[in-house]
């Protein structure tokens, strides 16, 4: 019985995307070093876009690989949860001291607990993720950092850094959730269309055109509570008002 010899290459083209992903994480990091949060939210947006590209090409090309998986994962541990966390902790985070790199690790820990679950699941659903994707958590704190730092003469950081505790607490324990969130895997391009959607969509370009970082955090927050208010509806049905509130009592 002779064992399996290991594939010795790997698939350049895919994972030269991963690469520029994993590189713009990184740059976001140095960026929030150095106290430029625009450009370091601006390089977790293209590290969604690489994300989004290297898995689409390697489906195309039909180049998908364990290697490329398990790289991909892990430039998404630095894009998506290690870039967000440090950009967030850097930006307001610090003022809060313990507490506030306390908050930042929280999100990092349930970021690569998301991304291992996400690995090891045998359920294949295209339409929906089971909690939110570490690029859309991160894609929300990017937004809401983009927010501030352009409105920065009428918001004081300083004065509401705990509700940015509470809002990176919150997308940490969404990643890890059972809440579903629609994926748009299922979406294709070549599929037709109904006219109201091509409407929504120039609407939607035109509104991002007017303002980015509004538009983006706009998005981010319906994508964000229309999972959670879904989730609540669908336990609702499943069970009496009486019933919840007994569960919640025991609990407390």
């Amino acid at each position: 019985m002779s064992l399996k010899k290991p594939a010795k290459g790997f698939y350049i083209l895919p994972n030269l995307f991963t690469s520029a992903g994993l590189f713009a994480g990184f740059y976001a990091i140095m960026q929030a070093r150095l106290g430029h949060f625009e450009a370091a939210c601006l390089a977790i947006y293209m590290a969604m876009v690489m994300d989004i590209i290297d898995g689409r090409l390697a489906r195309l090309t039909n180049t998908m690989s364990d290697f490329g998986s398990e790289y991909d994962s892990l430039a998404d541990m630095v894009s998506f949860g290690v870039a967000p966390a440090m950009v967030m902790y850097e930006f307001a985070l610090v003022d809060l001291k313990r507490f506030g790199s306390l908050v930042a690790f929280l999100y990092i820990a349930c970021a690569a607990l998301r991304l291992a679950r996400f690995n090891v699941s045998s359920v294949s659903d295209k339409k929906f993720f089971i909690g939110i994707p570490s690029p859309g958590a991160a894609a929300m704190i990017a937004s809401v950092v983009w927010v501030c730092t352009d409105y920065a003469e009428h918001i004081n950081v300083k004065h509401i850094n705990v509700l940015f505790a509470v809002l990176m607490v919150l997308l940490a324990l969404a990643m890890v959730s059972n809440i579903k969130y629609r994926s748009f895997k299922d979406f294709e391009f070549k599929d037709k269309m109904p006219f109201l959607g091509i409407i929504i969509i120039i609407l939607t370009i035109a509104i991002i055109y007017l303002d980015p970082p509004l538009a983006f955090l706009l998005i981010g927050t319906v994508y964000f509570v229309s999972g959670a208010i879904t989730y609540f509806i669908r336990l609702l049905r499943r069970k009496p008002v009486s019933k919840l509130i007994e569960e919640v009592s025991k609990h407390k």
